[in-house]
């Protein structure tokens, strides 16, 4: 047998730290990287999947930015963490979520467990459960 199927991840550096961040490959993204198209060297695509125009890459950013509904004081950093803070309260386990978001467990947790004691929207709290920040079931 073969070795066991691990999932493909970019591996990118941060502008505001520097650290190294890794994003998971999608089945879309992963077809596009293996067989890009001849004409270009780069693949950027805006919603009709013309090419995107520099200028709009942010107004774009911001457009979603926007419609999640996220407030002004929030960084395109802070998104990961409110998405993570808000799947959590749909349900999948922090090593799910910990997985989506390229994260080990722990700082998933650790990451979490902040944003729910600063968000002023965050009232109720975020449950999260010993065993999910260890990695373990629900």
């Amino acid at each position: 047998m073969g070795a066991p199927h691990s999932p493909r991840r970019l591996r990118i550096r941060t502008n505001k730290r520097g650290r190294v961040a890794h994003i998971q490959v999608t089945p879309e993204l992963a077809g596009l990287h293996d067989a890009p198209p001849r004409d270009r060297l780069l693949i950027r695509t805006n919603a009709t999947e013309g090419l995107f125009a520099g200028h709009r890459a942010s107004v774009g950013l911001r457009h979603w930015h926007d419609k999640a509904v996220l407030s002004r004081d929030l960084c395109l950093q802070d998104c990961r963490v409110t998405v993570s803070t808000r799947l959590l309260k749909t349900a999948p386990t922090l090593s799910e979520i910990a997985n989506l978001m390229a994260w080990p467990i722990r700082h998933a947790a650790n990451v979490i467990e902040h944003f729910a004691r600063v968000s002023p929207s965050n009232k109720g709290g975020v449950p999260v459960k010993p065993a999910q920040a260890k990695g373990g079931g629900q």
